[in-house]
């Protein structure tokens, strides 16, 4: 039985000019089709439209691999799966670079990468603050997965993605290990990985480095004729730098999110390090407040935000089912706000707890808390590096 598949067998061509999205395609069905095996892709700039992986399939890229998305957005195919809401996905846009449904063990690695040709997508010539202008044209994002079991992503780069890098949804047993996700920071809307209503995931040895959130927990719920809760997260060993958020979890329209880890994590943010934000804003279509969010663990993380390390915000109006149960261990913050703890009067923040952790911090506070139950504070210190007093607190709640 043939187990390696060479894109290069089926016509596809290197030189960066040549469409080969029928070649690769043709070698990723031939090896479903067989069973089960590797993609190889040799080195060289394999230009590429949509592409669908399927069970049972690596897709291999090999030293010196690039797969280069196509500037063009008709090269691109909508997302459409059974209980898949298209038509009220964020950004309005379903296209993707490589995508699966409902496939078992499926894995993209090696030491190659993967180029989603992102600036094509944005008005260039237009910088808005910090960003890039957001022309009309739909920008594809680079993996969106539905329904996926035993997925695996291992050493390969994933270059200016367009929009998300990694949008997975409900999908379960995903383990991603030594990428690098790399997007220009003067793009708006790259997130690096997106986990949406997935189950059973580990994220290690990483490097995530986007103009916006690098690394998001979310449980959309209009999304799905069938919505799951995120939960059984682990992510550690990783380096963050963005321009947005080092880390997002949920928003207000979104269903359950439990039970995740973050540890070991270093983050560099010229905004916020943590968000748990839940404004008016961020509601869907419907109106209602429904995210459910609680025992979400940090350890080991060193945060350098221009902004607020730590932010968990819930605006006036906003009324969660719950926000609970977080914690923050062996931290180190050097920023340019404080720590924020605020709910609203509808929504009470509770069972919130600092332990070893070091505020430093250039703004005219260093912790602020408003509208929460059980926050406990345990070997915290401050720095307000504005006025040179440092206070520490021990045991207080």
């Amino acid at each position: 039985m043939k187990h390696h598949f060479d894109i290069s067998d089926y016509g596809a061509c290197p030189d960066g000019m040549t469409m080969n999205t029928a070649a690769i395609q043709q070698a990723i069905d031939a090896c479903h089709e067989a069973g089960g095996g590797k993609i190889l892709c040799g080195p060289g700039r394999f230009l590429t439209g949509s592409l669908e992986l399927k069970s049972n399939v690596e897709l291999h890229l090999m030293a010196g691999c690039t797969l280069l998305g196509s500037e063009e957005v008709d090269d691109y195919v909508d997302f459409v799966a059974d209980g898949f809401r298209g038509d009220v996905a964020p950004e309005r846009n379903t296209k993707s670079l490589i995508r699966a449904v409902e496939a078992r063990n499926i894995a993209i690695t090696g030491d190659g990468t993967i180029d989603g040709s992102g600036l094509a997508f944005y008005d260039t010539e237009n910088l808005t603050s910090r960003f890039f202008s957001k022309p009309p044209t739909p920008r594809p994002r680079m993996v969106m997965l539905y329904e996926c079991r035993e997925v695996r992503f291992e050493d390969a780069s994933f270059i200016d993605s367009p929009c998300w890098t990694f949008w997975l949804m409900k999908c379960e047993r995903i383990n991603i290990r030594g990428v690098k996700v790399i997007g220009d920071q003067r793009m708006i809307n790259n997130d690096g990985i997106d986990l949406d209503c997935c189950r059973d995931v580990t994220v290690s040895d990483c490097i995530i480095r986007t103009g916006d959130d690098c690394l998001v927990l979310r449980a959309i719920r209009q999304m799905f004729d069938d919505p799951v809760p995120c939960e059984n997260v682990t992510i550690t060993n990783c380096v963050l730098d963005s321009w947005c958020q080092g880390i997002r979890v949920g928003c207000p329209g979104d269903g359950v999110i439990r039970n995740a880890t973050f540890s070991n994590l270093v983050i560099h943010s010229r905004h916020h390090g943590i968000t748990f934000e839940y404004p008016k804003r961020y509601l869907p279509a419907d109106g209602r407040a429904t995210a459910d969010i609680h025992d979400i663990l940090f350890s080991n993380v060193t945060i350098e935000s221009a902004n607020l390390p730590i932010r968990v915000v819930v605006e006036e109006g906003i009324e969660l089912q719950r926000l609970s149960d977080l914690s923050f261990s062996n931290i180190r913050m050097r920023s340019g706000g404080p720590c924020t703890i605020t709910g609203s009067p509808q929504t009470i923040i509770r069972d919130v707890r600092f332990s070893n952790v070091s505020i430093k911090t250039s703004g005219e506070d260093s912790i602020v808390c408003r509208h929460c139950e059980g926050v406990k504070f345990t070997d915290v210190e401050l720095s307000n590096q504005s006025d040179g007093v440092g206070t520490r607190e021990d045991e207080t709640s």
